[in-house]
Order: structure tokens, then C-alpha cells, then sequence
């Protein structure tokens, strides 16, 4: 009876020794992986305002009936996330929540400009079922125009002073909080810091 216990608490330590090293080798193998899939930033395209220039300043009128200029200093010091949808991007739906989040999250250093166009009729329903501010909704063909937008959702970050610091195509929350990260790192996008670190890594 008792060899019996022996034995079997032998073997009950020798398949805790194997979970063990099985765990550090799966953990080893999580961080390489980690270390070689990059994290994917806002997809930037060659057009528009580049990131570093002064952002043109665009006379716009507000859901809400009000005018506002887009770009520029800005009064109370904070950055701007201009954020291009439309009512019939089902993309631009998803990332509404994700979106509330991020500028909660980040207030009040970041104000959110929510940009369209097309008649106003075709907006009044969507500003209602997803509980949009109507002030800071803003219809303007000239923004579109002006950053080159061609593919929705796209968004733009302005710093305090009307400087564009990122720009991109984003279709995920990771996408949107690339541009913030790629701000504070002062480059210009999250893919052109890794290519940085890269180059640094292999001198």
C-alpha cells in the first residue's frame, strides 16, 4: 500500500515538472510571437495635408445650425480627431463605441469633429439612432476634398497648434489609438516608429 503511494506521488511530480516546462515553453513562444506580429497602425496614404504640415483652415456649419473653423490653433490647447463616415459605411457604425470611448477616455485633451456630406436629410436619421452631438457633426464636401478621403473610415489628428500628427484609414479601435500613439512618439505613424527601432536594432 504505502510503495503504491510512493509511486504514484513520483509520477504525480513527474507530470507536474513536464506541465511546468510545457508552460515556460508555450510562455516563450507567446512572447517571440508577440515580439515578430507588430502591432497595426492607421493605414496612411500619400495624400492630403502630410503629418507635419499646417492643416488648411476650413469654414464649416455644425449639425446643429453653428459655424466652426476646422484647423487652425486651437483656443483651449487640445487636439483634434477629425473622423470621416457616412451613413451608409456599416465600418463607421462599428467603430462609433470604440470612438466614444477613445475621446472619453482621453478628455479634454481631445475634442472629436465627426466629418460628412451629402444633403442633410440623408444624416438626420443616422445623428439620431447612434446619438451623435450634433455640434460637433459637421457636413462639409470642402473637408473631404481638402484631406483627399477616399475610402471610409479615415481620420485625421490635428495637435494644438493645426498641425496634422497622423492620419489614416482605420477600421479598428487599435487603428484609432495608433494615431495617439503615434503623436506622443512624434513620428508618423505607429508602422514608421517599428521601422525606426528596426534600423536601430541592426546597427
Amino acid at each position: 500500500m504505502n510503495q503504491a503511494l510512493i509511486v504514484s506521488n513520483v509520477v504525480l511530480w513527474v507530470v507536474v515538472v513536464l506541465l511546468a516546462g510545457t508552460v515556460a515553453a508555450l510562455v516563450r513562444q507567446i512572447g517571440v510571437l508577440y515580439e515578430r506580429v507588430a502591432p497595426a497602425g492607421a493605414l496612411m496614404v500619400g495624400r492630403g495635408p502630410a503629418v507635419g504640415e499646417t492643416a488648411p483652415v476650413i469654414h464649416v456649419e455644425t449639425f446643429s445650425g453653428a459655424t466652426r473653423d476646422v484647423g487652425g490653433p486651437s483656443a483651449d490647447g487640445s487636439t483634434t480627431l477629425l473622423f470621416f463616415l457616412s451613413p451608409t459605411c456599416p465600418v463607421c457604425k462599428r467603430l462609433l463605441p470604440a470612438l466614444r470611448s477613445l475621446v472619453r477616455h482621453e478628455a479634454p485633451a481631445l475634442r472629436l469633429v465627426l466629418a460628412s456630406d451629402g444633403p442633410r436629410d440623408e444624416h438626420v436619421t443616422f445623428v439620431r439612432d447612434h446619438r451623435l452631438d450634433p455640434a460637433s457633426y459637421v457636413l462639409s464636401p470642402a473637408l473631404g476634398v481638402t484631406y483627399r478621403v477616399e475610402k471610409l473610415p479615415y481620420a485625421v489628428l490635428l495637435d494644438a497648434a493645426g498641425i496634422v500628427r497622423a492620419k489614416g484609414l482605420v477600421n479598428t479601435r487599435e487603428h484609432l489609438e495608433s494615431l495617439l500613439e503615434a503623436h506622443e512618439r512624434g513620428v508618423a505613424s505607429v508602422q514608421d516608429y517599428l521601422a525606426r527601432a528596426a534600423g536601430e536594432v541592426a546597427s
